[in-house]
């Protein structure tokens, strides 16, 4: 099957599984199948650029986010783009008057930054509209049990990408490139250049201390996650932009690959 194919594929599978009319039971179903072709869809990527060179080169994008949950939403882009065989760093910059702004620089192939902004956009939305609609216990701080919600959610959708790429690779072993390269090759010298664009771009960063949340949504931020659309409407419709740019200065830097500072 071509990438365009595929893409049509998962694009009318979204569309049955957004149904009003579909059952959850069918909802879920189709959301699971066409998660699992957007993985597909990054190996077929892998093998074709294998066998054409610089047809899918390393770039990078930065995306800013805005409050409220900044944090948490780049936290949100980090495990995708993980997952996704992409790798971030998670910038913040101190403004006098007002908020922390915070921003992700990405780094991946470019058909893998394409499946990171698809997803991101579409769990983004999701999440949003899933935590309105979530109740806060009366006992709880409304900050606390949304952040940690979104923890929840975060925390399920990164388990779901990492089974979908998980089985993808795995039923792709058999596979080659043109010059005899496995798959697991393939994507290993892809993640290594990746790696090597990171470093240069950020020669001193590092990980940090993770988060401490203390909210008590985590359990249904979680569940809200089981049964997100990994797809989501962003591959019918519009898509929101991530703009390149060129590497931002290494005193900007925070923590790789989806860490926090």
């Amino acid at each position: 099957m071509s990438q365009t194919h595929m893409l049509a594929k998962i694009r009318k599978l979204l569309a049955k599984a957004e149904d009003p009319a579909a059952s959850p039971e069918e909802s879920e179903t189709y959301t699971a199948k066409a998660a699992q072709l957007i993985a597909d869809y990054g190996i077929d990527a892998a093998l074709l650029s294998a066998d054409d060179p610089g047809s899918d080169r390393v770039a990078d994008r930065v995306v800013g986010l805005d409050a409220p949950y900044a944090r948490d939403k780049a936290q949100l882009l980090c495990d995708i783009a993980n997952r996704l065989r992409c790798q971030a760093v998670l910038r913040t910059r101190p403004v006098a008057q007002g908020p922390t702004e915070h921003s992700v620089h990405l780094f991946g192939h470019e058909s893998d930054l394409t499946r990171t902004d698809l997803l991101f956009t579409s769990l983004l939305m999701q999440s949003t509209h899933r935590l309105a609609q979530t109740p806060v216990p009366p006992w709880e701080h409304k900050a606390a049990f949304r952040r940690s919600w979104q923890a929840g959610f975060r925390m399920s959708v990164s388990r779901r990408l990492a089974e979908a790429e998980s089985r993808a690779q795995t039923q792709a072993t058999g596979r080659t490139s043109h010059d005899g390269r496995s798959t697991g090759l393939v994507l290993a010298d892809r993640s290594s250049e990746v790696a090597h664009a990171l470093r240069d771009a950020y020669p001193t960063a590092g990980r940090a201390r993770a988060r401490s949340l203390s909210g008590s949504g985590m359990r249904e931020g979680y569940l809200a996650g089981e049964v997100a659309d990994l797809g989501g409407t962003r591959l019918r419709g519009g898509r929101i932009p991530i703009a390149s740019t060129e590497a931002a200065p290494p005193g900007t830097a925070g923590p790789p690959r989806g860490a926090t500072r």
